[in-house]
């Protein structure tokens, strides 16, 4: 379960505000990349806070609220399909984290960000930060952050199946199972789909 030892070693070394970094939909074959920022007060507890995906959607949707009402400071930022093609998704991801992290206020002395990649081949995380593996299990802050992430990119699916509902994306959110092939390789790809991410069809 995610702790708060992370954040309290960065505050040992003078780190005054330390935000929690993640990212949901690296993987999928359509729709945005999403990616959140959290500065929560120290100590804070949230009942059932873990890996987004290791958490039930009701409580997914319950711990969105909680977070945002307590949390000193969140933001939600992402990147469009047609930018992922350009700049590819690693890139992408990494945009989307720094534009969270810059769009908190007030602002992270320092950043923990989820996984083992700050750069790609043009984006980098510029703020201080220290990479995690596996972040969202072990520090708070990402995986309240992981939880803004992952909701806000649900929402903006179903908005998406309201306007594709040939795709079902409400069913998958985009991302590439059986069923989303088969519906891909019977009405082709859509204004949001990821045109580099379709080699399969």
């Amino acid at each position: 379960m995610p702790s708060w030892d992370l954040e309290r070693s960065a505050m040992a070394q003078g780190c005054g505000a330390v935000c929690g970094c993640d990212e949901a939909g690296v993987g999928p074959l359509a729709g945005r990349v999403y990616a959140a920022a959290v500065i929560l007060p120290e100590g804070v507890e949230l009942p059932y806070l873990n890996d987004s995906k290791q958490v039930t959607k009701k409580r997914r949707e319950m711990l969105f609220d909680q977070i945002k009402e307590q949390a000193v400071a969140w933001a939600v930022a992402w990147v469009e399909p047609k930018e992922i093609d350009e700049i590819d998704i690693l890139n992408s991801r990494i945009k989307a984290m720094q534009l969270a992290i810059d769009a908190l206020t007030p602002k992270a002395d320092y950043a923990l960000i989820d996984g083992n990649r700050d750069h790609g081949n043009r984006c980098a995380i510029t703020a201080p930060h220290q990479l995690i593996v596996k972040g969202d299990s072990l520090s708070v802050s990402i995986a309240a952050a992981s939880i803004l992430a992952k909701v806000s990119r649900d929402r903006y699916m179903e908005e998406m199946a309201a306007l594709y509902p040939q795709y079902e994306f409400e069913r998958h959110k985009g991302y590439p199972t059986k069923r989303h092939y088969e519906l891909l390789r019977e009405f082709g790809p859509c204004p949001i789909h990821r045109r580099t991410f379709l080699k399969k069809l």
